[in-house]
C-alpha cells in the first residue's frame, strides 16, 4: 500500500486543493446555478480528460443522460503547456448535436484556451453552447457560461493528485 500524501502540505500554500466532497458540494452548487439559469443540456460533453469526472457528476445532477467526450490535449505536465491545444481521436460525431443545446465541461479555465477552441468549433456547426468549469482563473481568454470557484493558484484535483499507478 501506498504511503498516504499530504494534499494540504504547508509547504506549498500556493496550491488550491479539492477533496472529494468539496467536489460534491461544488458540482451541486454548479448544477444549481445551471438550472437557475433556465439552460436545459440535451447533452453533457466533457473535455477529456479533466473534464470526464465534472462532466459526469454534472450529467448526473441534471438529470441528462446524453453525454460525450472530445480528447484535447494542452497541459504536458505541471503548469507546462504545448504551443496550442490540440485535438486528439477519436473525435466528437457532431451530427447528433446540430441544433441541440450542449453542456461543455472542463475541470478548469486556465490559459482558457482548450475552453475557446472547443466552444468554437462547436458553435460553427450550428450548436447551443453553455460552458461551466469548476474553476476559473483571472488570465483566462474566456469566461464560462458557469464556474463555481475563482482562483490563481494550481489546482490539486482528487483525481488527479497523486501519480499513476505503476506495476512496481
Amino acid at each position: 500500500m501506498e504511503p498516504s500524501v499530504d494534499l494540504q502540505d504547508t509547504a506549498t500554500p500556493e496550491r488550491e486543493v479539492l477533496g472529494w466532497l468539496e467536489f460534491g458540494e461544488a458540482s451541486r452548487a454548479l448544477a444549481q446555478d445551471i438550472v437557475e439559469s433556465g439552460f436545459e443540456p440535451d447533452f453533457v460533453i466533457a473535455i477529456a480528460r479533466g473534464g470526464l469526472i465534472p462532466g459526469g457528476a454534472l450529467a448526473y445532477a441534471l438529470g441528462v443522460k446524453s453525454c460525450g467526450s472530445l480528447n484535447v490535449e494542452f497541459y504536458s505536465d505541471v503548469e507546462e503547456t504545448l504551443p496550442e491545444p490540440i485535438i486528439l481521436p477519436p473525435l466528437l460525431d457532431n451530427e447528433p448535436l446540430i441544433g441541440k443545446n450542449v453542456l461543455l465541461v472542463d475541470d478548469v479555465a486556465d490559459s482558457g484556451r482548450t475552453l475557446a477552441l472547443v466552444v468554437e468549433l462547436l458553435e460553427k456547426v450550428d450548436i447551443t453552447v453553455k460552458s461551466a468549469t469548476l474553476f476559473i482563473k483571472p488570465r483566462s481568454v474566456i469566461a464560462p457560461d458557469f464556474h463555481w470557484k475563482t482562483t490563481d493558484r494550481w489546482i490539486v484535483f482528487p483525481w488527479s493528485a497523486h501519480p499513476p499507478v505503476s506495476a512496481s
